[in-house]
């Protein structure tokens, strides 16, 4: 699953982890977290880039730890979400990051959760305006269009709704 900050996808996923569906957790949000914590400047309003290159590492670490369950796994976020978070930053998507969003391939359907202006809020990890929000959105879906994943729009509705489509969708 992927889109802008303040889209429901991490409430969404919870959601589906109490239905039993595994889950691998954000890594932007947990890396802010530690990066404050240890006085870093690893953080996407210091260095966007050592910012990248944790999230890089977090989502390969994820994808290696997903193999270890059987049937479907859900990733709040994936590895086309940093290219996305670099094209959007302005910096380049290095070599090495390409190579990553070919060789870790997700199932081709990826969710994607539509700006939401009536649910988005701010908090002390999502500093981001709801027109920055919605800028991460394009560029996320960009990112994965271009890394050949066909993109699924999540409905805006209630989680109960937006549970159902998505069971609806991975069988």
């Amino acid at each position: 699953m992927t889109g802008g900050p303040g889209s429901g996808k991490t409430t969404l996923i919870e959601a589906l982890g109490a239905q039993g569906y595994p889950a691998m957790p954000e890594a932007g949000r947990a890396i802010i977290q530690d990066q404050v914590a240890i006085g870093g400047a690893a953080l996407p309003w210091g260095d966007r880039l050592a910012f990248s290159e944790l999230m890089l590492g977090w989502e390969l670490r994820s994808y290696r730890e997903a193999q270890r369950h059987a049937g479907t796994v859900l990733f709040d976020r994936g590895i086309p979400d940093v290219a996305g978070y670099l094209a959007l930053s302005g910096l380049p998507v290095g070599a090495h990051v390409t190579r990553a969003v070919a060789a870790f391939r997700y199932r081709p359907d990826v969710f994607i959760a539509p700006p939401w202006p009536e649910i988005f809020t701010s908090d002390a990890e999502r500093r981001q305006s709801p027109h920055e929000a919605e800028a991460t959105y394009h560029a996320l879906a960009q990112a994965y269009s271009e890394a050949g994943y066909r993109l699924v729009p999540l409905p805006r509705a209630p989680v109960a709704e937006r549970v159902r489509f998505v069971l609806s969708r991975i069988g």
